[in-house]
């Protein structure tokens, strides 16, 4: 397997990886939200979208590279 064979496994893994955290970061922050710790539940929110941002220049490395 040469070298991009083996970037494109890997970033195909950190996008399914990272969309599986923003899974996990939304349902926390609901919890959150739920326990009335809502200023938290923001932080964490704003967090959710920063990392939606870094998940898209994944996607667009990915993309690159075919």
């Amino acid at each position: 397997m040469d070298f991009l064979e083996k970037a494109k496994i890997r970033l195909e893994h950190w996008v399914e990886h990272s969309d599986h955290h923003i899974e996990d970061y939304t349902s926390f922050a609901e919890q959150l939200d739920q326990e009335g710790k809502t200023e938290s539940a923001a932080y964490i929110r704003e967090m959710i979208e920063l990392n939606k941002k870094s998940t898209e220049c994944l996607k667009n490395a990915l993309n690159a590279l075919v």
